[in-house]
């Protein structure tokens, strides 16, 4: 299911592309409500979670994902509005290899920006949380969860929400601030191999998942500068 949701998408970024070279009828682009733990979908045929959608400081509706999602220069579309076609491109991924995180840019004709997608608001940002602290994270294929925060390994943040794939990318919160991205789950340490699945965010009962501070991200953006540069969500 998840495969032909993303060659549905395929097609549709095929279509934006004869109709740009002249080929077929122009029509209206549909508008598309995006906001934190949205599913995110690129023309490598891959799905993500939204960290949080806002401006930069040149102005430009820029989003946030995470890196191993897909490369600089993939194309975005919206998962619940593949109609709508190409709504963004990757500005800048680092492929998972360094904090994992990406910046999308996206079409502000095509993109209606939220606070609020379900259970999870965005209103600003906020410190990596201490250990004992209770974080939530939300994403398209678990939904929201909560866990409390363990430790940090190596950076990253070690809690226990649940995380699936796809959930990669979502936003990790503290009320209703951005903590942090969501990158993963946990599934061994050195030679000790513990992988245990989420089966769902009710089931607590899993490996630990891992998310990088979001200012730590933040902080790399900004000294980079261009798109995402002074990043603040709406």
């Amino acid at each position: 299911m998840k495969f032909l949701r993303m060659a549905a998408f395929a097609a549709a970024i095929a279509g934006a592309l004869t109709t740009s070279a002249g080929v077929g009828s122009v029509s209206a682009d549909p508008s598309v409500v995006l906001g934190a733990g949205s599913g995110i979908v690129f023309d490598n045929n891959s799905g993500c979670s939204l960290t949080a959608i806002g401006h930069d400081n040149a102005g430009r509706l820029v989003g946030l994902t995470a890196g191993h999602c897909a490369s600089t220069g993939a194309k975005v579309g919206a998962e619940q509005a593949l109609h709508a076609g190409v709504i963004g491109t990757v500005a800048f991924s680092d492929d998972g290899d360094y904090l994992d995180f990406a910046v999308l840019q996206l079409d502000a004709s095509k993109v209606v920006p939220t606070r609020t997608i379900g259970q999870t608001t965005v209103a600003g940002l906020g410190p990596a949380p201490a250990p004992g602290s209770t974080v939530c994270s939300d994403g398209r294929t678990s939904g929201r969860s909560c866990g409390v925060v363990w430790g940090e390994l190596e950076g990253n943040s070690i809690n226990q929400y649940c995380s699936q794939p796809g959930d990669s990318g979502g936003p990790v919160v503290v009320g209703d601030q951005l903590v942090g991205m969501n990158q993963g789950r946990l599934t061994g340490l050195g030679p000790v191999d513990f992988d245990v699945p989420c089966t769902n965010g009710a089931n607590p009962i899993h490996s630990p998942a891992y998310f990088q501070p979001i200012q730590v991200i933040l902080d790399v953006v900004n000294r980079a500068g261009g798109v995402g540069a002074g990043f603040q969500p709406i």
